[in-house]
């Protein structure tokens, strides 16, 4: 069997390296995700910090090219594959969409990952949750969910009446957020909500959504 062209390397439970793996399938390229272990400190080793001197992950090797960063992978991937998806069809649509992940990146996403951290992961991180944090973060993300709101009443999609990457970009993150029992921000607000309904609907979103579940521990404690 030949060996895919386009490697990932990182763990898809990374809602980072998701967003890798959620663009490739978006654009239907075949790929192949070099496994790696947090835990064992993979991403520490040599040969990956010859990859990515940051030790992060994902890193892309797509041919003599290798990239890090997950958006920066996911804007290759795309104009590369399929350009639509960053508003090829004029300049004021590529503008939208750069301004909506901008978005994405500054004002939603630090403050999901926040929630999703401490609601979700810190028992995998051996601390007790913080909620503090939690009601400090919810705050800030009605004020920004409520711009979202304004924003979806007047578009179907984030960069205007177009699927984009401005749209996808949010799924990976979004998607443990909404196992949160803080998911009812994102329900309360009718715009938003179809919005991500659809965006979850998609078959490429379905797929990468397979590669993070969400603790079965907390889908137990959710409702206590």
């Amino acid at each position: 069997m030949a060996t895919s062209a386009v490697k990932v390397y990182g763990w898809a439970i990374s809602p980072f390296v998701s967003r890798a793996l959620l663009a490739l399938e978006e654009a239907g390229v075949d790929y192949e995700l070099v496994p790696m272990s947090r835990q064992a400190g993979d991403h520490h080793r040599p040969e990956h910090l010859a990859r990515n001197p940051f030790g992060k992950v994902p890193v892309l090797e797509d041919g003599d090219l290798t990239l890090f960063e997950s958006r920066a992978i996911a804007r290759h991937v795309l104009r590369k594959h399929k350009p639509e998806l960053l508003g090829t069809g004029s300049l004021e649509q590529a503008a939208m969409v750069d301004v909506w992940l901008e978005v994405e990146a500054h004002q939603l996403s630090p403050l999901v990952i926040a929630i999703a951290l401490e609601c979700i992961f810190t028992p995998f991180l051996g601390r007790e949750r913080n909620q503090a944090v939690v009601d400090e973060n919810v705050e800030k993300l009605k004020k920004v969910l409520e711009v979202y709101e304004a924003r979806l009443s007047k578009s179907k999609y984030l960069a205007g009446d177009f699927f984009s990457l401005a749209d996808l970009s949010h799924f990976t993150i979004t998607h443990y957020f909404m196992a949160t029992e803080y998911a009812a921000l994102v329900e309360a607000l009718p715009h938003v909500s179809a919005w991500w309904e659809g965006l979850a609907a998609r078959p490429a979103a379905k797929k990468v959504a397979e590669f993070m579940p969400v603790s079965t521990a907390w889908a137990s404690k959710k409702h206590e």
